[in-house]
């Protein structure tokens, strides 16, 4: 049967009617952006974009308790992981009730998502059969091309190519804004407790839009990193950026270390909505791309309101008087 929708512009598209269930926050946001809000059946807790994502049924849960410094996080997931332990719990009979076409999870990253040789198996046993895809981008082309992996596996390749078409061509308008810029030297960090740099799509990001990444390195994984090995790269711009964290969080988490971060040296260091436009590998991560050429050149890209204020988006971070600090191994 042929079902008919909108995708989140507004323009209308047809798909074959499927049932599906997104195990992952990035691939909610793309079946919306694709027009596909209607199929989607189920999503996990953690998926809150576009805001009608949050009124569906939600088929995982978190197992940490709320409340965890940054460190009491990271040893938390550390251990679990060691285990082989998932820090998500999938409830299997309610994604078997739901008995979708297709379940779109990742592999990627064992703290984003349920375990996908759970969902894998659990998926052999379901009456539907459903196809189960795994969206693992490393690198920014790799997120375009999910765009047109899971456009066919919907019946909407023509919706996706456009999508790509447009993402593309916003991502060159930015190449062009900032072309012969002084590249400000950039330093992101993905936690700040042990410190990790960002790594994946973030370095990339940051070249685009006309900075200099000096720690991570484009498709690799996130690594630890002490302050001090940060503060010899003598980054210009520091990118406080903990994964999962939204601007005003992420600005608390960088006050609690702010003699560290003013020890790096940099002239500024600012907190972004890294659950937003960041942590995700979907179409909104051109919206990040947009706002760090805004952050290192204003003057060329203006800014952009993705929320209600710019609060929603990034805040400048006062480290007040730990800015006078010495810098990180020269105390």
């Amino acid at each position: 049967m042929e079902q008919y929708g909108a995708d989140s512009r507004g323009r209308a598209r047809t798909v074959v009617g499927m049932r599906i269930v997104s195990l992952v926050p990035h691939a909610t946001e793309l079946l919306f952006a694709l027009g596909l809000g209607p199929e989607v059946v189920a999503v996990t807790h953690e998926c809150d974009y576009p805001p009608a994502a949050t009124a569906l049924e939600q088929v995982t849960r978190d197992v940490l308790p709320a409340g965890l410094s940054a460190a009491e996080i990271d040893a938390a997931v550390r251990e679990r992981t060691q285990r082989d332990d998932a820090i998500y719990e999938l409830d299997g009979d309610a994604l078997a009730e739901l008995n979708p076409d297709l379940i779109v999870t990742q592999a990627l990253c064992p703290v984003c998502a349920v375990s996908y040789a759970e969902v894998a198996e659990l998926a052999k046993e379901m009456p539907s059969c459903p196809q189960v895809i795994s969206l693992d981008p490393h690198t920014l082309g790799e997120t375009l091309e999910d765009v047109h992996t899971v456009a066919k596996a919907t019946n909407c390749r023509e919706r996706g190519a456009e999508l790509a078409r447009e993402l593309t061509a916003r991502i060159e308008r930015v190449k062009l804004a900032v072309r012969g810029r002084p590249r400000l030297r950039v330093a992101a960090l993905e936690w700040l407790d042990p410190v990790y740099i960002a790594g994946h799509w973030t370095p990339e990001l940051i070249e685009l839009a006309g900075g200099e990444d000096v720690l991570g390195s484009s498709g690799a994984s996130s690594v630890t990193a002490s302050w001090e090995a940060v503060a010899n790269t003598e980054p210009e711009v520091v990118v406080a950026m903990p994964c999962g964290y939204d601007a005003p969080r992420a600005r608390e988490e960088a006050l609690v270390y702010a003699t560290e971060l003013a020890g790096l040296g940099a002239g500024r260091v600012v907190a972004v909505n890294a659950s937003a436009y960041f942590s995700r590998p979907g179409p909104r991560l051109i919206d990040g791309l947009e706002l760090l050429a805004h952050i290192l050149h204003p003057e060329c890209v203006p800014e952009r309101r993705y929320g209600t204020s710019r609060a929603d988006s990034y805040l400048e971070c006062e480290l007040g008087q730990a800015t006078d600090a010495p810098p990180i191994g020269l105390a």
